[in-house]
């Protein structure tokens, strides 16, 4: 039977066109969502600054906490910090005295910006860590000075001004670099206005060593310090991990995101694939029968039927996994271009991913090969021709309960995904909410077709011979119909799941930052606070409050953050308080929104211990509970306690000054964005263009499926086509008949597409916003049905016009 599936592949290369471009794309989709996957477990960032330097030491960058499994055994999970750990100073003169130890070099960083232009500040001391050589001038010695990296375009005895955290201020340019590191600026300060810029006294953020000996012993001791902060030392690439703190958080999200979209890509391409296989095996029916007719067993059937989907499958696994290693690097690039993870982490490739979708296309060429043919190849030899000729009109009971019983499960996971308020909680299970629904509808799809043969005749029949055609046809070819439906249906409803998931959260986010801003105008960005100070002291200034965004961590959990300063906030903020005030919003206290205080169980009066973005641990007491979370974040914190313990203190401020311009503001502080309308607030989601690029490839997946789908299906009728041709249908009236069937598959698929998205996004609206009512705009709803209408029709069309370009007789005569 190989050797019958090796002639039949051959020659009948068209009728596997379908599932071998299937399968290409699922083998491409897994091999590079496995290369984002690895990179995740495996990727490394080669160090820049710290590549002269053979120990860095800095503070400890994860949130750890130890489980207890057992009595005899603990687990202990980290998870990565928002912000840089520093160290004490007294660390460094701790390792200085260790024996071996030539020299150690201490370094702070800062932000700085130069006409908007982010530059990272350190003091000269630091330079030997690269190390850094003058090309040009000398190094900075007083507060007034600066040495700037090649690439800026400046010369000694420029003056430059520059926005640091403590205000503005112009420095004199002495000194030039000759190296300059890709991918950010640096500007080198005195060591004194160094430290005084970083405003952490006593603290460094990292340590270079160039010791001769096991440093370990002395990051124990430092660890064990009472107060002290947990020090890791770090060689080899791992003083990338350290140079750039951003690199672990990338990683993370490339596992996450990796295997979300990995294991969504291929339950998708086995939903296509079976449909696709389904659609083939309907084709060849009358093929099989005449095997079963002269004495083929079962066995032997699905024997041929299963080498063909292995041989096809393995072709198409090869050739796809070679497409998805360059997938896989447009995504790093496209990833890197987003910043959702820094240039230098380098996506790995190796031979894992290649072989992994080449068992994963294999496996569902296989399982769909024999799901597809499982009643053909179980029909008796005596009737096998009797039902090519009259389908039978009743779907299988396993089938039937199979899809009653996805149908339940979707109902399951929409209850489920109602009860979801986080997003990295609800945004998978959104997804398989939307596939098993699919799945539901995929296997009960011959039913739903034939009611929309019954429905659809009368109006069909209104085209007359044309019509009369399309609903005889429809009535006639229910299983077609069905195989047509699936992936139209597939492809609206995970476009609209994805893409209005997306614009729910962002439009409740929005509404709530526009209804909680009642200050009149936001400045900002890298605003200092010196600058906030002298906007109080302004005739006609109200109130003014400093905000700084952040994330911290309960327990593991991350949950993202605010600052705000509290003198004023009532004539600034609404954050909607439903219980306890903010007026107490001091050092020690914090306000949680109403969906967090859920989930970590506190209340008005509680105490609530966090971990700060830095890692620096915090008992806080509960001073409100608040019902606009999604605009302003699960928790509210001082901003004074914030501004330590972030990478940049430069935030904006809400001004409250009914009877100032924003001409008069932009005067006052010259250099700051001024905006008067309150939804300035509102920053928008992170990585929200992250998610439409990865799963917008699942939805170029699906729609390939549709074109496929449609093409095999109308070149496949050549010969019914040609007859009608013979009995005196003229071309137009053949391709208005197709038209006519598209529109009706097209329209069944839209309803049912649209109506498990909305159910899928009600969910998601309910857990997320509190509302049922999810945000789909009018026009982005109108482009995807448009896109579904203008793919299926293109796909009908097109071999439409081939097949009847040939004389009717010649393609009757043809062999199948």
């Amino acid at each position: 039977m190989i050797s019958l599936a090796m002639r039949t592949i051959r020659h009948r290369g068209a009728a596997f066109a379908g599932a071998f471009v299937a399968l290409l794309c699922a083998a491409a989709l897994v091999c590079a969502c496995g290369m984002l996957l690895e990179t995740g477990l495996r990727g490394s960032v080669a160090p820049e600054r710290y590549a002269g330097t053979p120990v860095v030491v800095t503070g400890d960058r994860f949130a750890r906490e130890t489980v207890r499994k057992s009595a005899e055994k603990t687990k202990t999970k980290a998870k990565p910090l928002a912000e840089r750990a520093w160290v004490p100073v007294s660390l460094a003169e701790r390792l200085r005295r260790l024996p071996g130890v030539s020299r150690v070099v201490t370094e702070v960083t800062f932000p700085l910006y130069v006409a908007g232009r982010p530059f990272e500040g350190h003091g000269w001391e630091s330079a030997e860590l690269t190390p850094f050589t003058l090309s040009a001038g000398r190094a900075p010695r007083t507060d007034g000075e600066v040495a700037v990296e090649a690439g800026a375009g400046l010369r000694p005895g420029a003056r430059v001004p520059v926005r640091t955290p403590a205000g503005d201020r112009t420095y004199l340019v002495t000194g030039v670099t000759a190296q300059d590191l890709p991918g950010r600026e640096t500007l080198f300060l005195s060591p004194a206005e160094a430290r005084r810029l970083a405003g952490r006294p006593g603290m460094v953020s990292a340590v270079g060593v160039f010791p001769a000996v096991d440093v370990s012993a002395a990051l124990r001791d430092a660890a064990a310090a009472p107060g002290g902060v947990p020090a890791l030392a770090a060689t080899g690439d791992e003083r990338g991990a350290v140079e750039f703190p951003d690199a672990e958080q990338a990683r993370v999200r490339l596992i996450s995101l990796g295997g979300a979209l990995g294991g969504t890509s291929l339950l998708v391409a086995i939903l296509v694939v079976v449909g696709t296989s389904a659609l083939s095996v309907q084709q060849r029916q009358r093929e099989i029968a005449l095997l079963r007719a002269v004495a083929a067993t079962p066995g032997q059937v699905r024997k041929m039927l299963g080498g063909e989907a292995l041989l096809v499958g393995a072709v198409a696994g090869l050739v796809g996994a070679a497409a998805g290693i360059g997938l896989g690097f447009w995504l790093h690039s496209r990833f890197v271009a987003l910043g959702a993870m820094p240039p230098n982490l380098r996506l790995v490739v190796s031979p894992f991913p290649v072989f992994a979708a080449l068992a994963a296309t294999v496996a569902a060429a296989w399982a769909a090969s024999r799901l597809s043919a499982r009643r053909a190849v179980r029909i008796r030899p005596v009737e096998a021709l009797g039902e090519v000729a009259l389908p039978a009109a009743l779907l299988p009971t396993g089938r039937l309960v199979a899809g009653l019983l996805c149908a339940g499960g979707g109902l399951a996971l929409t209850l489920v995904l109602s009860s979801l308020s986080t997003e990295a909680a609800a945004s998978p299970v959104t997804m398989l909410t939307a596939l098993v629904w699919t799945v539901a509808v995929a296997l009960l799809g011959p039913l739903v077709a034939r009611a929309a043969a019954t429905l659809l005749g009368a109006p069909l029949r209104a085209f007359r011979a044309s019509g009369h055609l399309a609903a005889a046809n429809l009535r006639a070819g229910a299983p077609r119909l069905a195989s047509i439906i699936t992936p139209l249906s597939l492809m609206v409803a995970m476009t609209c799941s994805i893409l209005f998931t997306q614009t729910t959260v962002e439009d409740a986010a929005r509404q709530e930052a526009a209804a909680g801003t009642v200050a009149g105008h936001v400045l900002g960005p890298h605003l200092p606070s010196a600058a906030a100070a002298a906007l109080r002291g302004l005739p006609g200034v109200e109130a003014v409050t400093e905000v700084l965004h952040t994330s911290v961590r309960v327990g593991l959990e991350k949950y993202g953050a605010q600052g705000v300063t509290g003198e004023g906030l009532g004539r600034t903020l609404d954050l909607g308080v439903v219980a306890g005030r903010l007026d107490g919003l001091d050092e020690d206290a914090v306000a949680v929104s109403r969906t967090a205080a859920e989930r970590l169980g506190v209340r008005v009066g509680g105490r609530l211990r966090l971990t700060l973005g830095d890692g620096t641990p915090a008992d806080l007491r509960v001073t409100a509970i608040y019902r606009r979370g999604l605009g302003f974040g699960d928790l509210t914190l001082s901003h004074a306690l914030v501004a330590r313990h972030v990478d940049d203190p430069l935030g904006t401020a809400l001004v409250s000054a009914p009877s100032l311009t924003r001409a008069g503001l932009a005067r006052a502080v010259p250099g700051t964005g001024v905006a008067e309308t309150a939804g300035a607030a509102w920053a928008g989601p992170a990585n929200a263009e992250v998610n439409y690029v990865a799963m917008g490839l699942i939805i170029a997946f699906t729609a390939i499926a549709v074109v496929n789908t449609l093409a095999m299906s109308t070149s496949a009728r050549s010969r019914e086509l040609a007859l009608l041709r013979l009995v005196g249908t003229t071309r137009r009236q053949a391709r208005r008949m197709l038209g006519l069937e598209t529109l009706v598959a097209l329209a069944v698929a839209v309803a049912l597409g649209t109506g498990i998205a909305l159910v899928t996004l009600t969910a998601f609206s309910t857990g997320m916003t509190g509302s049922a009512m999810p945000y789909v705009p009018p026009l982005g709803y109108l482009a995807v049905v448009g896109a579904a209408a203008l793919l299926a029709l293109a796909a009908t069309a097109l071999p439409a016009r081939v097949v009847l370009g040939r004389h009717p007789a010649e393609a009757v005569g043809a062999r199948e």
